[in-house]
């Protein structure tokens, strides 16, 4: 499983999501251009203390990542508001990519066709959208209760 955010545009969520990567032992991957500037010092100031756990790729833009994803043979599960299928009643696979769109603008057109799978997270009436990492947070816990990813405690 790997979790992949879309231009992000705020920094404090990017380190969110490497906090959420770094404690689930799951990847983040990163498609840029961000909506700031990204170098590695950059990367590990957002990640805090989790920076260093986390296991971070970058790619140089969409046709990178979705090349990676291709010869990795990884499906793209794309989560947005405009999905017909809501995410609790899709079928996970371990090496599944959940790609969450930039808090801004969400992904483009070609973003949307090029997903293996569309789907949302169901809110109350009225609400408009959650976090982005809140949102991949419980999209994560789906996909890795569904796929026995969740990391294994160990003996204390």
């Amino acid at each position: 499983m790997r979790l992949a955010l879309f231009q992000p545009d705020i920094p404090q969520n990017l380190g969110a999501a490497l906090r959420l990567g770094a404690c689930l032992s799951v990847p983040v991957e990163v498609i840029e251009p961000c909506g700031f500037p990204l170098s590695d010092a950059a990367v590990r100031r957002a990640g805090l203390d989790y920076a260093a756990r986390a296991q971070v790729t970058r790619h140089a833009g969409w046709d990178d990542f979705r090349a990676a994803a291709a010869v990795a043979r990884r499906r793209i599960v794309l989560f947005t508001t405009r999905a017909a299928s809501p995410f609790q009643f899709f079928e996970y696979l371990p090496d599944d990519v959940l790609l969450f769109g930039r808090e801004s603008a969400g992904v483009p057109d070609e973003v949307h066709a090029a997903a293996h799978a569309r789907l949302f997270i169901p809110l109350a009436a009225g609400a408009r959208s959650l976090n982005v990492v809140t949102a991949a947070a419980l999209a994560l816990g789906q996909a890795l209760r569904q796929t026995d990813g969740f990391p294994k405690p160990t003996a204390s």
